[in-house]
């Protein structure tokens, strides 16, 4: 009998009210393993409970440690944590970052407080266990559940602030067909890095967008401030207005590290342009995130630079995980 853990988080698969002061988390994992499971077993272990749009890099490492925990246990056939889907995209691309064991992980949450007239969340747990049990998905690293669709965590991303499915990008692995789940691919792994340290709380990693008209005083303040990196999340393929291309090789000189990724939903960042476009940008020291999005591009960069990457070795320690 295969059995599964549910890690809590928060989120608004735990919260409840929609008064004045707007909903809070307040369920714990108990509440949320309450389901019809078949044959399987659920055991439950909060986390954290808070929204998730109030995590930081200290939170995510506790979440990671905790997966890991679970997955080192010989009876746990795989692993869910239910999270808000606020930052989900974020702490689902760390889990994966870090994974190195053939039990999926599975990350779901809900669209709608347990307390509303139509919570989505009993159903999005039952599936993500079903999915995190799975044997068809065994070896498929860190995933992400969500009405009746699953998907890589690796390029997802909240698409939607209040649709039933609000992520996309990513792969998708697996879909439901009535009470079955229908495993349709396999995603590609990357090696597996090492659990963030504790110097990960505290690796500041800035986004700055660029956009028609702006000036790089902003990335110059992040760089100034102290920032370990900044990604700059470009227009298009990947390219920045005037000054931009100055600023970037000013940062790389002093020892920050510049990741170039776009503003753009989807697609690669592909340096074609000059004049201060993705081909100055690069040639000034910027390292290109692939089809990392900004927020992916920054978790990857925090865990490289906690674990000891240096300026000089980054770009190539970067690239081995695109």
């Amino acid at each position: 009998m295969a059995h599964v853990q549910l890690l809590g988080t928060g989120g608004t698969i735990a919260s409840r009210g929609s008064g004045a002061q707007g909903a809070v988390a307040t369920d714990t994992a108990a509440e949320l393993a309450r389901g019809q499971y078949g044959e399987l077993t659920v055991s439950s272990r909060d986390v954290l409970t808070t929204g998730s749009y109030r995590l930081s890099l200290a939170e995510l490492r506790l979440i990671a440690e905790a997966a890991q925990e679970a997955l080192a246990d010989p009876g746990t056939d795989g692993v869910v944590v239910t999270h808000g889907t606020d930052t989900l995209e974020e702490t689902a691309f760390l889990l994966e970052l870090v994974h190195s064991s053939p039990k999926s992980v599975v990350l779901t949450g809900a669209q709608q407080p347990a307390d509303s007239p139509a919570p989505d969340g009993p159903r999005n747990v039952e599936e993500a266990v079903l999915a995190a049990a799975s044997p068809g998905l065994r070896g498929s690293g860190v995933l992400i559940s969500f009405d009746g669709t699953v998907r890589s965590a690796r390029g997802a991303r909240k698409a939607h602030t209040t649709a039933s499915n609000p992520f996309q990008g990513g792969a998708e692995v697996a879909h439901m067909a009535g009470s079955e789940l229908v495993v349709t691919a396999r995603p590609v792994r990357r090696p597996a890095l090492s659990l963030p340290p504790e110097s990960f709380d505290s690796t500041r990693i800035e986004i700055i967008t660029a956009h028609t008209g702006a000036t790089p005083d902003l990335f110059d303040f992040a760089v100034r401030s102290g920032a370990r990196a900044v990604v700059l999340a470009g227009s298009g393929v990947g390219n920045a207005g005037p000054g931009f291309a100055e600023s970037v090789a000013r940062a790389v000189e002093a020892g920050c590290v510049v990741v170039l990724s776009t503003r753009a939903p989807w697609g690669p960042v592909v340096p074609v342009y000059g004049n201060g476009g993705g081909t100055d940008l690069v040639a000034a020291g910027a390292v290109p995130s692939g089809d990392l999005n900004p927020l992916q591009a920054r978790i990857l960069a925090a865990l490289l630079l906690s674990l000891g990457t240096s300026p000089a070795g980054f770009p190539e320690a970067f690239t081995a995980h695109l």
